[in-house]
């Protein structure tokens, strides 16, 4: 039943960050995949990068979109910021490696990694698939923090507020973590 209304409620392009399977305290599922930043691929492991702070893990449908490279110019303006405050910024799609070393360089503007899931395996585990087009992922945005845990989750279709959201969480987390 939880899943049938969380369709419906992500099909109306409803933004409600408690609609994702994962719940602030949940488990962030590790992975590993092949990635890429200013064009230059590498492999992006999870616990990895926890190692160094919080990660702001976001799926996006498809590259080089209206709204994902909204959202990837959003993310981009903001990743100062993010740094400053411990963390870092990873997108996720079913976009295969190439058109992400583009993506990478052009909307991404150099700023952050971009990683590749193109059978969706990432997404399906933090339950980030398209609800109508379960071939892409969905907008969802995840804050983990070091210890492996979600801090936040926000999904909606729309590319407004998401970056908005995780600052916050990593903020929060940032004040809450001084010393």
């Amino acid at each position: 039943m939880k899943r049938v209304l969380a369709a419906t409620l992500l099909a109306g392009l409803t933004a409600s960050p408690a609609l994702a399977a994962l719940k602030p305290g949940d488990a962030a599922p590790k992975f590993t995949a092949p990635a890429t930043l200013a064009g230059k691929e590498f492999t992006f492991k999870l616990a990895d990068a926890l190692k160094h702070g919080p990660v702001v893990l976001y799926f996006y449908p498809a590259a080089f979109t209206k709204g994902c490279s909204a959202e990837a110019h959003d993310f981009a303006e903001a990743t100062e910021r993010f740094k400053a405050l411990g963390a870092m910024v990873v997108g996720i799609s079913a976009d295969k490696i190439a058109v992400l070393d583009k993506f990478s360089t052009a909307d991404c503007q150099s700023k952050f990694a971009v990683a590749a899931d193109p059978e969706l395996t990432v997404a399906k585990s933090y339950d980030a698939v398209m609800a109508k087009n379960p071939s892409y992922a969905d907008r969802t945005s995840y804050v983990i923090s070091p210890d492996g845990k979600i801090l936040s989750t926000y999904s909606s279709l729309d590319p407004d507020g998401h970056v908005a959201s995780t600052i916050a969480a990593v903020e929060k987390w940032r004040t809450e973590h001084k010393g």
